[in-house]
């Protein structure tokens, strides 16, 4: 089974080729580094490694589930999750993906890798199956604009590539890589990736220990940008408030962006002394499981661009609003048809303030033409694992 085969929710949309057979609808597709690529640039634009879930989602609930209940909800789906969400997000915005990662042998690994590799276009050549090792599995509940996961898996067996902090032994050659940082822990492969030339930029989890020691993250030395929340940024850096903690943080990375919620975001490079703040975009937020992922995806693509920094801000934020407006983590990753349809939507809304609409110019010359764009509102189609192809 493939990933295009079986659909749950709407009915996926098709067109008909020059052979008059029918193949699913491709999104326009746009290559935002087309200016900048030579003949010698690295076989990849960005590389991953990491955990893959499944994701499970379950929508339409009323509210959040009560202990001792049955929650009945109106809708599911399931998609490739965990690190799969940021590789989706980057393909879909044009850039060519590798994926390290273990993939269990199971319905679900093979369903993910299908996804991936055919559906999405990422490379999985430094992946690996592993024999007899279940894939890990999130079980996410949407509700009131929020989310509740339970997750379960297990380290992939000792003697495979990937046990994540210490895999793979020699990254994928690229110009940039996502990397999350662990307090506490080094993954070798960052200063491997860094010493040849690879750009990495950072995200970081919450700091379990209480530590919250900047000290701890000892690979923050590798990395070009550091991304966290407004809160993960306050606590690190000891500042009062984020902006001041995007400062000092590049004390220690050349290039600090803080996550502001609905408030946008705000970024310093330490090495010209620019900053930048954008604010978010107003949506009506359906599940908010990805929009991180989504954000950096926006940013790394704007940065690799040599887009100004106020744009790569906009564009990061552009992309995490238009996920959230859909159900899914990598289900929800806009790709250019997305993009084109909502610039093309808001300025045809009356009224538009014209500032609003300068901050977001520099997509004319990017997104798809008019006849390329699907109509607006746009609906993914689910993939989902539980229909076999007919006849």
């Amino acid at each position: 089974m493939t990933a295009s085969d079986a659909f749950a929710g709407e009915e996926p949309e098709y067109l008909d080729d020059d052979r008059g057979a029918t193949a699913p609808y491709c999104a326009a597709q746009v290559d935002p580094l087309a200016a900048l690529r030579t003949p010698d640039d690295p076989p990849w634009d960005v590389y991953l490694t990491g955990t893959v879930f499944l994701d499970i989602v379950f929508t339409g609930l009323g509210s959040a589930p009560v202990r001792g209940t049955e929650s009945w909800a109106r809708g599911m789906g399931s998609s490739p999750g965990g690190v799969a969400n940021m590789a989706t997000a980057l393909a879909r915005l044009g850039l060519k993906t590798s994926l390290a990662a273990a993939f269990g042998d199971d319905h679900y690994g093979e369903y993910c890798w299908d996804a991936l590799a055919q559906g999405e276009g990422i490379d999985l050549s430094p992946s690996r199956k592993v024999r007899g090792w279940h894939s890990p599995v999130t079980v996410s509940m949407a509700y009131e604009g929020e989310r509740t996961m339970v997750s379960h898996g297990h380290e992939p067996p000792a003697d495979t590539l990937f046990r994540q902090q210490n895999a793979p032994g020699h990254p994928a050659r690229a110009r940039a890589a996502v990397a999350s940082l662990t307090p506490g822990k080094r993954n070798p492969w960052i200063a491997k990736a860094a010493a040849e030339g690879t750009r990495i930029f950072a995200d970081v989890g919450w700091d379990d220990t209480g530590a919250w020691d900047l000290a701890g993250l000892a690979d923050l030395e590798h990395c070009e940008a550091f991304l966290p929340n407004a809160e993960e940024a306050r606590r690190y850096t000891g500042a009062d408030c984020p902006r001041a903690a995007a400062h000092a943080l590049t004390e220690h990375v050349p290039l600090a962006v803080v996550t502001l919620g609905s408030e946008g975001a705000y970024a310093v490079d330490g090495r010209t002394g620019e900053s930048a703040e954008v604010p978010a975009i107003a949506v009506e937020a359906l599940d908010p499981t990805g929009a991180g992922d989504v954000f950096v995806a926006g940013f790394v693509t704007g940065t690799l661009a040599d887009w100004p920094l106020a744009d790569r801000l906009a564009f990061a934020g552009l992309t995490a609003a238009l996920s959230v407006q859909e159900f899914g983590g990598s289900l929800s990753a806009p790709g250019w048809s997305e993009i084109g349809a909502w610039w093309r939507k808001v300025q045809s809304v009356e009224g538009q303030d014209p500032a609003a609409l300068r901050r977001y110019a520099f997509l004319e010359s990017l997104v798809p033409e008019e006849d390329q764009v699907r109509p607006w509102p746009l609906r993914r189609a689910v993939p989902t694992i539980g229909f076999g192809r007919a006849g």
